[in-house]
């Protein structure tokens, strides 16, 4: 019976995810190679090069919610991320708990049976309601249930095609030389045969545990649960990592479940003053202090340290490999101090500083800005050093494309332009925060205002464009967001300068802490985490980083665009000096923009015109290469390479061609393979433009005007933190007001809602009341 539960669970996993993900990197050459001990990873994103992992199955991860049993799926799902982890080229250990819970499960069975059986035979079936359970000692739980437990992992481990072995130990192997000379040689050999070894503590005659004993030094440990176990396990087989995994997410500043209790993202080693305890988990002997002082053992003996949940239903499928893989989870354990705050101080300081900057006059924001724009010529000369090193870096690396080499270079042009934009923004900042946009007397002395107000906390992640860090500073000053940015390695000495200088800037009154500049290796992925604090990301950069921000950011919003597939469509009334112009700006101004033409769809009946020849011709004057539709193709005897997809961004001079038979055709291709992002009409029929602009859905709709004006600062916003295509909030260039919602002021004199009901003595006015410009904290005067 328990087998074919153990079937059915193993059936259950989810194998095939965590199997893809893992055979990427072994596909990769990212095998983990050995490594000196002696020294512990000082980062999380070092954990990927941990070879020898011991992992610590706590009693609660082990178990089920009601002690009698295993949590068989739990369970199972953790033994395919370690067989997929030593399938891998790792050598994995297991320090298991869940013996005495599987023994006391087969001792109450038995008992109860017996019980039943004597009753039936002496008493009839009428008295079985009256049978009790004895209290079971734990000794004789542990004896009844290794023997299962071992069979249940050999099992299990069975379907990855991996082999185990039990250790059972004592304090007293530990303690006698030769036998821990003897454990060490076993561990080993096991180890070098890819074998799991699988460990325990030997609960059938351990002593109990007692109650003073401690960690003491390097060199001795008392073996008092399984946290000790695997903390000197570690130790002693040189293990790089030892993660434990419990019924909590990790280590908090106070006990969890408390108001102001804060998930530890690092505990360093002389932390554990400034945190409290809370009880001991529901079942195991140990405790969150025993956890934290064997892992700081085993962290000052060199191995690496995570502690983290092992129950919670959303992440158990994935907890291990996701530590392995260096994301946030849980609690590391690091002797390395960074030098500067952590990520989540800085969204903190930047949060608070914000909310000063949203409370300055306009003008004190806009002198902000200003003095953004000269520092920007100011100090020049130190930008463009700076810069001068990241681009000698990148082209020694030889790994970045001349488009984005491009993207990286900054010129003296390029900041004067950079500091006159940055002056528009502080002109066009004056009525932004604190605008009234609606005012209602709902009442006598009762007056509703919806005005504008800052978004909060902007996470914007930026690839190799250094001048986008002024401008979307200056963005956020003028729309007094907090503002967290996090750019590309590759811009790393220009980024430190120019955010010097915008927080030099921000000093002038005070907020200097507005804008933070993510330094740290901080994955991606583990910002897109901090839900809490994040209150909108926008990144700028390739779709690949869009989608996979996308991807990551499951709580908090994304402003941006994954694509942009955008179509240029040549009606059969189009003018030809216009037809030219604008899809060769389109395609051949900036190919790797993402307002740029994808796909050109022409009608039917300018196909063997001179106007269509035309077109060919300058595409291929322009070195653009032609990928044929499927219908473009047909008409064709020598086509050019049919398209692969009609939804290809290309990002280069490349573009698709098809053929449609009206404009109507037209917009039911655009709203099919289109990305909602830009598209344009090109004809001189009104009544057709008008119903293309009416009936296309996307963010921005164009006539007889190129697709590269979907800028915001050709749309006169100054500058933008991006296209959106979203169809809440902003859409399409996001310049300033796009950085801006809303609340609602009420402002009464005593009144409640009783006053309205039909008791009452007030009733509704709703009066639309002028609108005019008010400042946080001034009403505005009727």
């Amino acid at each position: 019976m328990l087998l074919q539960r153990l079937s059915l669970c193993a059936r259950l996993c989810s194998g095939p995810k965590i199997l893809q993900t893992f055979s990427r990197t072994v596909s990769q050459g990212k095998m983990p190679l050995a490594r000196a001990h002696g020294k512990s990873f000082g980062h999380r994103s070092e954990l990927r090069q941990a070879k020898r992992i011991v992992v610590k199955l706590g009693s609660a991860v082990v178990t089920r919610g009601d002690e009698c049993g295993l949590a068989l799926g739990r369970l199972a799902s953790i033994v395919e991320q370690v067989a997929v982890l030593q399938n891998q080229g790792r050598e994995m250990m297991i320090v298991t708990s869940g013996a005495v819970a599987f023994g006391k499960q087969r001792l109450r069975h038995e008992i109860l049976l017996s019980q039943s059986v004597r009753q039936a035979l002496h008493s009839g079936q009428n008295q079985l309601k009256d049978m009790s359970l004895p209290v079971l000692e734990a000794r004789a739980c542990a004896a009844a249930g290794q023997s299962g437990l071992m069979a249940l992992y050999e099992a299990m481990f069975t379907q990855y095609s991996t082999c185990t072995a039990q250790i059972l130990v004592t304090n007293l192997d530990f303690h006698d030389d030769q036998k821990r000379r003897n454990l060490n040689s076993t561990l080993h050999e096991l180890l070098r045969m890819n074998i799991v070894p699988i460990i325990n503590t030997n609960d059938a005659v351990v002593p109990p545990p007692e109650p003073n004993s401690d960690l003491q030094g390097v060199n001795v440990i008392s073996i008092k649960d399984n946290d000790s176990l695997a903390a000197r396990l570690a130790v002693e087989m040189k293990a790089d990592l030892l993660i434990v995994l419990s019924d909590v997410e990790g280590l908090y500043d106070s006990p969890p479940g408390t108001d102001d209790a804060k998930l530890l993202d690092t505990f360093y080693p002389g932390d554990q003053q400034s945190i409290t305890y809370g009880t001991k988990s529901r079942v195991g002997i140990g405790g969150m202090e025993a956890k934290v002082k064997a892992a700081l053992w085993a962290l000052q003996g060199g191995t690496s340290v995570v502690i983290a949940n092992g129950t919670h239903p959303k992440v158990t499928g994935h907890v291990i490999t996701d530590i392995v893989e260096g994301k946030k989870v849980g609690t590391f354990f690091s002797e390395v101090k960074p030098a500067g705050p952590t990520v989540e101080q800085q969204t903190e300081m930047a949060r608070t500083a914000g909310r000063l900057l949203a409370g300055l006059d306009p003008e004190q924001r806009s002198e902000i800005i200003c003095a953004v724009a000269d520092l920007l010529t100011e100090k020049k000369d130190e930008i463009l050093s700076a810069n001068k090193k990241d681009m000698e870096l990148a082209i020694n690396a030889g790994r970045m494309s001349a488009p984005m080499l491009k993207r990286l270079s900054l010129s003296p042009a390029k900041l004067n332009s950079l500091a006159i934009g940055l002056r528009q923004i502080a002109v066009s900042s004056q009525d932004s925060v604190g605008r009234v946009l609606r005012r209602t007397r709902v009442a006598n002395n009762l007056e509703l205002e919806q005005i504008t107000v800052p978004i909060g906390v902007l996470l914007v992640i930026f690839e190799s464009r250094p001048d986008c860090l002024p401008q979307v500073s200056a963005l956020a000053i003028a729309s007094g967001n907090a503002l967290l940015l996090k750019g590309g390695k590759e811009a790393a000495n220009t980024n430190r300068i120019l955010h010097e200088l915008a927080q030099e800037a921000l000093a002038i009154h005070g907020v200097k802490d507005a804008i933070q500049l993510v330094s740290t290796r901080e994955e991606v992925e583990d910002l897109c985490r901090l839900e809490k604090q994040i209150d909108l990301i926008i990144p700028r950069g390739s779709s690949q980083l869009v989608r996979d921000i996308q991807r990551a950011a499951k709580g908090i919003p994304v402003l941006g665009h994954s694509e942009g597939i955008c179509h240029v469509y040549v009606d059969h009334e189009a003018s030809i000096d216009k037809v030219i112009k604008i899809v060769r700006d389109s395609k051949c101004d900036y190919p790797a923009a993402c307002n740029a033409m994808e796909t050109l769809l022409v009608h039917r009946d300018i196909l063997r015109t001179p106007l269509f020849d035309q077109i060919i011709d300058m595409l291929r004057t322009e070195h653009v290469k032609i990928h044929a539709g499927p219908r473009f193709a047909s008409y064709l005897t020598f086509s050019p390479s049919e398209v692969k997809s009609l939804r290809t961004e290309y990002g280069d001079l490349e573009c698709c061609i098809e053929v449609v038979d009206s404009m109507q055709e037209a917009v039911d291709h655009i709203h099919k393979y289109g990305s909602s992002h830009t598209d344009v009409i090109v004809t001189e029929n009104e009544e057709t433009a008008e119903q293309f602009l009416q009936q296309l859905d996307s963010a921005c709709v164009f006539w007889n005007a190129s697709s590269r004006f979907a800028d915001g600062y050709r749309f006169g916003l100054g500058a933008e933190v991006g296209i959106s295509t979203a169809r809440i909030h902003a859409r399409g260039p996001v310049g300033l007001e796009g950085l801006l919602t809303t609340k609602w002021v009420l402002r009464g004199d005593g009144h409640t809602a009783a006053d309205f009901s039909e008791s009452g003595s007030m009733t509704y006015l709703h009066e639309n009341l002028p609108v005019a410009h008010s400042l946080p904290g001034k009403r505005t005067s009727n």
